[in-house]
C-alpha cells in the first residue's frame, strides 16, 4: 500500500498503532508526546515506567523504538521513538531520524500490525527543519516498505502548513 497523508489529531486515529515522538525517558512531555499521554490516560505512563532503562533515565535511545498498549486511545498500540535533536544537520541527524522510522516499521511488522500512523518526528521542540525531516522520513519509509508493501502507513500532520510540506516531499515535482 502506498503511504497516505492525513491532516488530523493522531490521538484520534483508529489504527493498529500510532507513533509517539517521545523523549528518551518515555515519561511524557510536550507536543505530540504530551497529547498522546493525555489521551491514553495514566496507564500509558505506568506502562512506559515499566519498560527497562538502558542507561539512567533512558528507556529508548535516539533512533530506537519501544511499544506499549494504546490504553485509552482508539489505536491498539503506541510505538514510541526518540528522534534526534537538530544540531545543524552535521551530527548524524538524518541517519538517526531514518532509523526512527525503520525501527517503528520493524516493530509493526514483528507484531503483525496492519496499519500505523507517524507524526512529524523531531519537527517540534527538537527543531528538525520539517522539509528536511519529511525527505528523510519518506525515503526511509519507501525503502522499508519496498519489501513490506501491505502495511498501511499514514503520515499524520496536525495542521495544513505541515501537511503542505510533507505533501511536497511525498510527491516531488
Amino acid at each position: 500500500m502506498p503511504m497516505t497523508l492525513v491532516t488530523a489529531d493522531i490521538t484520534r486515529l483508529a489504527l493498529d498503532a500510532i507513533v509517539n515522538a517521545a523523549n528518551p525517558g518515555l515519561l511524557g512531555g510536550g507536543g505530540v508526546d504530551g497529547a498522546i499521554h493525555r489521551a491514553a490516560g495514566p496507564a500509558l505512563l505506568a506502562a512506559c515506567r515499566a519498560l527497562p532503562e538502558v542507561s539512567p533515565g533512558v528507556r529508548c535511545p535516539t533512533g530506537e523504538a519501544r511499544m506499549t498498549p494504546g490504553f485509552g486511545l482508539p489505536a491498539r498500540f503506541v510505538i514510541h521513538t526518540v528522534g534526534p535533536v537538530w544540531h545543524g544537520g552535521h551530527a548524524g541527524e538524518a541517519e538517526l531520524l531514518g532509523r526512527c522510522y525503520r525501527a517503528c516499521i520493524g516493530l509493526a511488522i514483528e507484531n503483525k500490525l496492519h496499519s500505523i500512523a507517524f507524526p512529524a518526528i523531531s519537527c517540534g521542540v527538537y527543531g528538525y527543519p520539517p522539509d528536511q525531516a519529511a525527505t528523510v522520513a519518506i525515503a526511509a519509509l519507501r525503502d522499508v516498505l519496498a519489501t513490506h508493501a501491505k502495511l498501511d502507513v499514514q503520515l499524520c500532520c496536525f495542521d495544513d502548513r505541515m501537511a503542505a510540506i510533507w505533501r511536497r516531499a511525498l510527491n516531488p515535482a
